[in-house]
């Protein structure tokens, strides 16, 4: 299991970012690679993209969808 985002990761807010609009939880795609930073894009319901920025790997927690078998 991986912790570190890679490119089209499911990826959750680790804090507000309120000058952005966004709460803790939230959830993003990974987008592109940037110089040690990961372009975020979230979407609502519909695919409509609402807010996409570049965001640091300790702003994120990645999501996983399948189980993993404990050590």
């Amino acid at each position: 299991m991986h912790t570190t985002p890679h490119l089209l990761d499911v990826v959750a807010l680790l804090a507000d970012l309120p000058a952005h609009g966004l709460l803790r939880g939230q959830i993003g795609t990974v987008v592109e690679f940037l110089d040690g930073a990961f372009e975020v894009e979230f979407s609502d319901d519909d695919g409509k993209t609402y807010a996409q920025l570049s965001l640091s790997p300790d702003q994120l927690l990645v999501l996983h969808h399948r189980p993993q078998r404990a050590a």
